[in-house]
């Protein structure tokens, strides 16, 4: 049917073209280098962008807005730009703004995928179940939802947490997903084959409140477009021209949401960097950028390979490394800029973590007495775990620090908790620390109970603890909050008792592991989850180096309480994930160890497609510098409180030695301290360092690349990306083993995908390629 809102392109005549043509370019194209003008000016029909580190995609994406405005190719209102985050959404009005005053206001759809999302599931609610002032769910609503959920069907909250089904959720809902589309297989792990009756209830439960979560934000719109195509021929007609940002980091349900729009016309250009794609552990999808010549055939690829950050050995080293990733379109960054002065990217060695926090320390130093600025200097690792060493460090030297993207690391929500644990064990009168973990993790008491016992205390004037135990010789406290509170009370006794016996390390991991904090931290599913595993960890390390817990936890108070002001200039410590899109004039990438980087959980679960990943997350560690770029690896890393060597990361044997000066640091040698070439420790190592993981990717024997193939219509997309890419060699039947889980039994095979049903382990969904035959 013909849609009545459904606009022609206006006219242009043969004499209007050729006034074109002979005016001189606008202003706003003279700044352009010629790939940027090219991208700008390729305004119709299908384009992508390759814009690597530094090359300028920002100014891209805006002036190209600009210029379809200016050209009267559309109104402000016929445009869809899409970004990631609200503050590029800003930064895209003021440029647009700044180029065509005036015109940037009358913009409504230019925003985050979930903001868009959130707009049109207002204007046409009613055909998706909801009404228009729905409320959209925060977290603590969702988790409180979810424990109803599990609460009614009988389900055990400590053995299958509300946060683990909410991330299972949002992982279907981020693949497009609704409840009758999940592969049964794969709600079966949960809750002993409950997993898609408890998403269906969840859907029913928010429909009810007439609530969404932001996992609907964009499935509710896919479900509205598939259901409703004189909807989508609205919106098909209303974007005359479609601009996405980031396209690398999209998911698989931002991908169809795309793709159902862009049926209306091939106006749309997509913005990112395939070498930057590095959240593949929350949703995103590098083959949506990989794949986009086949989606949209005669597609105009632009490459911006022209930098405008990096020295030219920075980039050369960085472009060299990335070369060895095979899911890539490729292209090599490049500068014009002439710096005499450049030097090549360092990279050295230390002898443990202490002494890398203590010259990578004693460098910063040297760079801001030499008149560097603090606030130029970043220092960026793969775990937030790696930054206990250089917070101690800098409070010991007096630099000046500031952590982006999360609390500092004793400030972090684990680690105060576990502080709780063991300053109730060494001073049982400290109330505030028994408030904290009375009911952490959850020992079945709620306010009433907790209220209890601090009127007691205060009535009978003693400590929390004390009154705790006082109420569990009368009959105040019954039921679930009884037995909580007697384990607990009792637990302190004893830990203080052991405090005398064992040394305090393993102390500290005893309570760690008998107060259920550490199982409540492994059942958690959420994406931190394993980074807060690894700081409860690296907090056990850095206990060792005191004689007792006391004086850790006197040590932890000094560091505290050593803040610096806000205002000040500051040298900033933050993950490599945190750092995208950022520039300093000096970077600092400590870590660069097998195991720890690449990551040994991400060489596991992942392979080889987990091993480019990590090697992109190298790349953009290196072009985040625009001047000086240091790589440190340590020799020896402390690990459960026994040391242990640590293998050079086989990145480092990956940059070019041309461009690559290596650091002689003194007593240690460098990496040439070991002898033989400056890059053969790789090997050297390997031999001592096996998992899985690393012999997998070693031999490039995993599972290959993800190839997608979807079809070219929108139907029976959804299905063809549950359906396994290669069949497997193992059948029904076969005696497997696995390395984390054991002996075990295939009882199901899709694709490459078993279920096997372990003998101690239980049932459990596996990548063929994780188990052999026995």
């Amino acid at each position: 049917m013909t849609n009545p809102m459904r606009q022609t392109a206006p006219t242009v005549s043969i004499a209007e073209r050729a006034a074109r043509a002979s005016r001189p370019a606008p202003a706003y194209l003279e700044s352009l280098n010629p790939e940027q003008r090219r991208a700008v000016e390729a305004i119709d029909g299908p384009v992508l962008v390759l814009a690597g580190a530094g090359t300028g995609k920002t100014r891209v994406l805006t002036t190209r807005i600009a210029h379809i405005l200016a050209l009267g190719k559309a109104r402000p209102s016929e445009i869809l730009a899409v970004t990631f985050t609200n503050k590029a959404s800003r930064e895209m009005k003021e440029r647009i703004g700044r180029v065509v005053p005036g015109q940037s206001e009358g913009m409504p759809w230019l925003g985050t995928f979930h903001a868009i999302g959130t707009r049109i599931l207002r204007r046409h609610a009613e055909l998706v179940d909801l009404k228009p002032d729905f409320t959209i769910l925060d977290t603590d609503d969702q988790i409180r939802l979810a424990k109803q959920i599990l609460s009614a069907e009988n389900i055990d909250e400590k053995r299958w947490p509300a946060r683990q089904l909410l991330g299972q959720i949002d992982a279907w809902k981020n693949r497009g997903l609704t409840p009758e589309e999940v592969p049964k297989s794969e709600g079966d792990w949960f809750a002993h084959g409950k997993g898609l009756k408890l998403y269906n209830l969840y859907r029913d439960r928010l429909k009810t409140l007439n609530a969404a979560d932001f996992g609907d934000l964009l499935l509710e719109p896919i479900r509205l477009f598939r259901k409703n195509p004189d909807v989508l021929e609205i919106y098909q007609s209303r974007f005359r021209y479609m601009l996405v940002d980031e396209y690398q980091d999209t998911n698989i349900a931002q991908y169809l949401w795309l793709r159902l729009l862009a049926q209306g016309n091939r106006n749309l250009c997509v913005v990112g960097d395939d070498d930057q794609s590095i959240y593949g552990w929350r949703g995103a999808e590098v083959d949506n950028i990989l794949r986009f010549e086949t989606d949209f055939p005669g597609a105009v690829v632009v490459r911006l390979e022209r930098n405008y950050r990096s020295t030219s050995h920075i980039l050369a080293a960085a472009s060299h490394l990335i070369s060895h990733n095979e899911g890539r379109l490729g292209k090599t960054l490049f500068t014009d800029i002439v710096d005499p002065d450049e030097v090549p990217v360092s990279v050295a060695s230390s002898w443990d973590s202490e002494e890398e926090a203590r010259s990578i320390n004693d460098e910063i130093e040297r760079l801001h007495k030499a008149g560097g600025s603090l606030d130029e200097i970043a220092i960026l690792m793969r775990t937030t775990a790696q930054m206990r060493a250089f917070e101690d460090r800098f409070v010991t030297a007096g630099t000046p620090y500031r952590v982006i993207g999360g609390p500092r690391f004793y400030e972090r929500k684990e680690i105060r908790d576990a502080l709780a644990y063991f300053r109730c064990v060494t001073q049982p009168a400290y109330d505030l620390a028994f408030e904290r973990i009375v009911n952490v993790p959850a020992r079945g008491m709620g306010q009433v109970t907790i209220r209890t016992i601090t009127e007691a205390a205060r009535d009978r004037e003693v400590p929390l603890l004390t009154a705790a135990a006082d109420l569990l010789a009368t009959d105040e406290i019954k039921g679930k909050a009884r037995t909580g509170l007697g384990t607990l009370v009792a637990q302190f006794d004893r830990w203080r008792t052991q405090m005398a016996t064992l040394p305090h390390t393993e102390l500290a991991e005893i309570i760690l592991e008998e107060s259920g904090y550490t199982d409540m931290l492994k059942a958690d599913r959420s994406a931190d989850a394993p980074g807060r595993l690894e700081n409860l960890k690296e907090l056990i390390r850095s206990m060792d180096e005191f004689d007792s817990l006391p004086a850790f936890l006197e040590h932890v108070s000094l560091v505290t309480e050593a803040q610096s002001d806000a205002g000040d200039e500051a040298v900033t410590l933050m993950t490599l994930h945190g750092a995208k899109g950022l520039e300093f004039d000096v970077v600092f990438l400590p870590g660069w160890e097998e195991g720890l980087f690449p990551s040994v959980r991400a060489l596991d679960e992942s392979g080889q497609s987990g091993l480019e990943e990590e090697r992109r997350l190298a790349y953009v560690g290196l072009t985040r510098a625009r001047k000086r770029a240091f790589v440190w690896f340590a020799l020896n890393r402390r690990i459960h409180g026994m040391w242990q060597s640590s293998a050079p990361s086989r990145f480092i044997d990956e940059l070019p030695e041309d461009h690559v000066a290596v650091r002689e640091e003194a007593g240690y040698g460098g990496i040439g301290g070991y002898g033989g070439s400056r890059f053969d420790q790789v090997e050297t190592f390997s031999s001592s360092y096996h998992t899985p993981g690393w012999e997998r990717a070693k031999r490039r024997e995993d599972v290959p690349r993800r190839q997608r193939n979807l079809p070219s219509t929108i139907e029976g997309e959804l299905v063809a990306k549950s359906v396994a890419d290669r069949p497997s060699a193992y059948a029904p039947g076969a005696r497997v083993f696995h390395q984390k889980f054991g002996n075990g039994n295939v009882a199901a095979v899709e694709g490459n995908k078993l279920t096997v049903d372990f003998d101690k382990a239980g049932r459990k969904r596996v990548l063929d390629s994780f188990v052999t035959s026995v």
